[in-house]
């Protein structure tokens, strides 16, 4: 019986060239992925948390209607929710992004639902809008939370999908990846050869969360009653931002004297 040959000996099939001369065998480099002696590799991850401001701020604005005559309560929902998109439409330039994203009309039947009568009606159109200018932000939720049954939640802060942020937070993460593993390889007194593989883990940034004055803001909506002059615009204090890069990257080193 032929012992098994030494995985680092085999070759590949040899081929007879036309011509009858002896076929010529060409080794297979072995498949090391850790490195080798005379090759090391180095495993390295960098990272980079960065804070900045916000760039824009979410509202959801909610408008209600309810009454006894269904056509009356829908005229009602209709004026409100026109009032409140003119009133968001005013700020113009600052008002970036403005949508109805929901609508329900709700009919309300008497007690135990004998013969299908509708005791009341129940309208409401909830409007999403992004702005850029914070100054606006704070004029705009004070104007809209004065309006009747008209409820305002939010500021969502947070940053644009194509924020440079992002790609700054990624250039610090591959170089904050390089300088680590050059400390490793001077460590060993050897240097670094080649990058190997560089792999992006992931880029994150903070989720939006509701705001901790959104309950105060739905009070004042539902509470506000006329007033002979207009309210103060609300100072409203932007939440920074955190932002968070992470790659890893694999490097061969020059073998080190150890």
């Amino acid at each position: 019986m032929t012992p098994d040959a030494d995985p680092a000996d085999r070759h590949t099939p040899a081929t007879a060239p036309a011509d009858g001369r002896t076929p010529v065998t060409t080794p297979t480099p072995p498949d090391v992925p850790y490195g080798t002696p005379g090759t090391p590799r180095l495993t390295v991850r960098g990272e980079a948390h960065l804070e900045v401001d916000p760039e824009l701020a979410r509202i959801t604005i909610t408008v209600t209607a309810r009454g006894k005559d269904r056509r009356q309560t829908l005229a009602d929902l209709t004026r409100r929710n026109t009032r409140a998109l003119d009133l968001v439409r005013t700020h113009g330039d600052a008002v970036e992004h403005l949508e109805t994203s929901a609508l329900t009309i709700t009919p309300e039947l008497g007690p135990r639902g004998r013969a299908e009568r509708t005791r009341t009606h129940h309208g409401h159109v909830q409007i999403t809008a992004e702005l850029s200018d914070f100054t606006a932000l704070g004029e705009l939720v004070t104007a809209l939370a004065d309006l009747d049954l008209t409820r305002v939640d939010g500021p969502w802060w947070t940053l644009r999908p194509d924020s440079p942020t992002h790609r700054t937070a990624r250039r610090q993460a591959v170089r904050e990846a390089v300088q680590r593993a050059r400390e490793y390889a001077e460590a060993l007194g050897t240097t670094l050869t080649a990058l190997v593989e560089l792999a992006d883990t992931g880029t994150e940034d903070a989720h939006p969360r509701a705001p901790r004055n959104t309950r105060a803001l739905s009070r004042a909506a539902y509470g506000a009653g006329p007033t002979e002059d207009e309210p103060a615009p609300l100072d409203l204090e932007p939440r920074r931002q955190h932002v968070h890069a992470q790659v890893d990257a694999r490097f061969t080193m020059a073998p080190p004297r150890l």
